[in-house]
């Protein structure tokens, strides 16, 4: 085998050759970029500033390198964050909205505007109190946000002007210095290093005098030094570790000692560390010469510029050769989640933004897991809710497998409380579900040996739930809960079926709540017709209901008994049902937002908020309707909800075995028996109800 060649260094003196900055991206930066870019860039792609991390070379054969994390993105005002391997350094991010737009940035332009900045910071004297601004970086980047990549190029401007920097000497520190004077500028290394202040400055200047005593000096208190005629070395952080280059910083200092200084010929300090410790035996001192370039200083004067990074001085292309940071490598949970979450990311960037943390939180109570139960399970999960409780009585049958939509062969016999869980788990793994096999107490059904048992349960599901969603098969059956919603002043949206109508709403606030250990007797005087805002109370489900509550089923033919609906009429009710529910959430009154109707102007992030909605079908008609509250609703009123408070479950369990004493409670009775009665056409709700019924 031949010998190798001698490595010879290049004859001084030569033209100024540097070794490039390089980056080091980090993962959590481009996590921290796409969520960025997802909840708070949207559309805008505006230059943003950004912060990287600079420091000297540490290792002998390994060079230093910018580095990119999650705090780069910190805005800088607000970003304290540096140490001694971690000196912030400006940058600028252009951050594209499609791959495109990122191949069609006019790099070099964008490198010249960079440079410029670098000069004028120059001229203007900024680098004296910001000596960072000479490593001044740009990068630019697309966030692939369907797929988990992010595609960037990063440059490290250095000016170029038409008079040549020229490298007149380089040597090791170590062989230049005198032992003594070596031990000197290795403590004052140190203590400049092991200072707060001064560690995150990587360019200094070093005053060394003839008793070889080294103080290190910030480059802000050169003026009043300048004339100590002591010898000067001027240092800066190398990130190369080659003992025949000086790092990539020197060339803009050179420039700025030059320009602003009025230096031709400067003596440097390329200073590089092993470990936490100087290292003078690789750190590098030399000698270069640079004559201003004639007009730099006119106000027009653009200079040419390199640096980005991978592409030599020269070689003429105009795309980057792309980087890539491939974000696959998050938990598979996490990342299924922020797949189902991203529709309603970008839904923000147009159209209104979706409170996501909000809607995560809330607990939503489901009671009926039929036709309706499943489409809203599934589309709240859409909307983002992560917290169900589902509560059904009943059993999934053969005919149900068609009609709703959850369900399979196979669950056929089983609770539906028990099988709508493994089916929502499966298409939203995050969701958190709370299945509830029960009968809701329903007045004028027969009542169970468990009722009193199953009201208690009721009154803790509603009073720890957000909303409730009363999607059960009868009219009666919304009674108990309804009256609940009243008290503890819940959201509630309804929805119901008829055979091709549809009908969805959402209840009014409650006539007034108990807080806690309050007094019952100063509560219960608190109740109004109006709600906490002074507005009349928008009414509840049975605020037009002119009779109880009453078995609506056993006394119907089948086809009645059975809800028959046109297929897919649960969609549309379902979807209601929920839009309801994410508008109201939106709302800045919430649950004491007023009606909206169709055909006026409505100030709400998400739109119109009406207080019900009634479509048909086979007229394809869609109405907006509101309501106020009725002094003699059988769920809501001052007198129901007073009763409620005062006797409990007592009175509840009187409503449901005397079928008249709610009439008799509201006054219903004494308004059917009046003579102004007979000349009011009244619909009998539990008729209409028959129109309105979910399975």
């Amino acid at each position: 085998m031949a010998p190798k060649a001698e490595v010879r260094p290049r004859p001084l003196p030569r033209p100024l050759m540097v070794e490039a900055i390089t980056s080091c991206v980090e993962t959590p930066f481009g996590e921290a970029l796409r969520l960025l870019k997802l909840d708070v860039l949207g559309t805008d792609d505006s230059p943003i500033p950004i912060t990287g991390y600079y420091t000297p070379c540490t290792h002998p054969k390994v060079s230093g390198s910018l580095r990119l994390s999650p705090e780069s993105l910190v805005p800088p005002s607000a970003n304290s964050f540096g140490s001694r391997n971690y000196c912030p350094v400006p940058g600028t991010l252009i951050n594209t909205n499609n791959i495109r737009g990122f191949q069609n940035l006019d790099v070099e332009y964008l490198l010249r505007e960079e440079a410029k900045k670098i000069l004028h910071d120059i001229m203007s004297g900024k680098i004296e109190e910001g000596p960072s601004l000479l490593l001044r970086f740009l990068v630019i980047s697309f966030a692939d946000l369907k797929n988990w990549k992010i595609y960037y190029s990063v440059a490290f401007p250095s000016l170029v002007f038409k008079s040549e920097m020229t490298l007149l000497s380089l040597r090791s520190a170590s062989l230049v210095l005198s032992q003594e004077k070596a031990k000197s500028l290795s403590k004052s290394l140190k203590e400049w290093r092991s200072s707060n202040e001064t560690t995150v400055l990587p360019f200094f200047w070093v005053d060394m005098s003839s008793d070889s005593s080294i103080v290190i000096r910030q480059l802000k208190d050169w003026k009043d030094c300048q004339d100590s005629g002591q010898k000067l070395l001027f240092g800066f952080y190398d990130n190369g570790y080659r003992q025949d280059y000086p790092g990539w910083a020197l060339r803009n200092y050179i420039a700025f000692l030059s320009l602003r200084w009025k230096m031709e010929k400067v003596q440097f300090l390329c200073y590089r560390e092993r470990g936490s410790e100087p290292d003078l035996e690789k750190s590098l001192i030399g000698e270069a010469s640079f004559p201003p370039p004639h007009g730099w200083d006119d106000s027009d004067y653009v200079p040419a510029a390199i640096g980005w990074e991978g592409e030599k001085p020269g070689d003429g292309r105009k795309e980057k050769k792309l980087k890539e940071i491939n974000l696959e490598s998050m938990s598979p949970e996490r990342r299924d989640e922020e797949h189902q979450l991203l529709h309603l990311k970008l839904m923000g960037w147009r159209q209104f933004p979706v409170d996501l943390k909000k809607l995560s939180s809330f607990r939503c109570l489901l009671l009926g897991a039929g036709t309706l139960g499943c489409e809203v399970s599934r589309l709240l999960m859409t909307w983002g809710v992560r917290k169900l409780t589902v509560v059904d009585g009943g059993h999934v049958s053969m005919s149900d497998v068609l009609k709703q939509s959850l369900y399979v062969d196979k669950d056929c016999g089983v609770p539906r409380a028990t099988a709508i869980v493994p089916h929502l788990k499966e298409r939203c793994p995050a969701v958190d579900v709370e299945a509830i096999q029960m009968e809701i107490p329903t007045p004028g059904n027969p009542v169970s040996t468990s009722v009193l048992d199953d009201c208690e349960r009721l009154q803790t599901l509603v009073a720890s739930s957000n909303v409730v969603f009363l999607l059960t098969d009868t009219w009666e059956s919304r009674w108990f809960p309804t009256l609940l919603c009243a008290n503890e002043n819940k959201m509630a949206i309804t929805a119901a079926l008829g055979y091709d109508s549809y009908f969805a709403m959402r209840h009014g606030a409650g006539p007034g709540t108990v807080a806690e250990g309050s007094d019952m007797v100063a509560a219960m005087s608190k109740l109004s017709a109006e709600d906490v805002l002074g507005r009349q109370r928008l009414g509840c489900y049975f605020c037009n209901d002119v009779i109880a509550p009453v078995d609506s089923v056993s006394n119907r033919t089948l086809d009645q008994q059975c809800t028959v609906t046109r297929p897919g009429l649960a969609s549309i009710a379902s979807g209601h049902a929920a839009d309801l529910f994410t508008r109201l959430l939106n709302h800045p009154d919430g649950i004491h937002a007023p009606g909206d109707i169709a055909g006026t102007n409505s100030e709400g992030p998400s739109g119109l908020l009406p207080h019900q909605i009634r479509g048909s079908v086979s007229q394809y008609n869609l109405l907006t309707l509101m309501g106020y509250s009725s002094s003699s609703c059988i769920a809501c009123s001052n007198a129901v909800v007073r009763e409620y408070r005062s006797r409990g479950l007592d009175f509840v369990m009187q409503v449901i075995n005397e079928p008249t004493y709610l009439e008799d409670l509201t006054g219903l009775t004494e308004l059917m028996k009046s003579a102004d009665y007979s000349r009011v056409e009244w619909v009998d709700e539990a008729d209409d109800d028959e129109e309105f019924a979910d399975m």
